[in-house]
């Protein structure tokens, strides 16, 4: 079973990973899914344990399905 603290670390990650790719700052990020730049920070270093609705903002900010966040990279399953 994976545990609360594995699925935030898997979800900052794929957020950092999309947000990357495009070429987009912390802050570009969070401006295009109205959030603050620094909740996106804490995002993608698992600190922040985000609702529902703020996942889906940011799977439309980045242009992905939320089942593209939460995807378990080759690198995450070998741990």
């Amino acid at each position: 079973m994976i545990s609360e603290h594995d699925i935030l670390n898997i979800f900052g990650e794929n957020v950092r990973k999309f947000r990357r790719l495009l070429n987009l700052s912390q802050e570009d990020l969070a401006d295009r899914a109205d959030l603050h730049r620094t909740y996106i920070g804490m995002i993608e270093r698992a600190e922040k344990n985000i609702t529902l609705v703020n996942i889906q903002k940011i799977a439309n900010a980045l242009e992905v399905n939320i089942e593209d966040l939460l995807k378990i990279s080759n690198d995450e399953h070998k741990r």
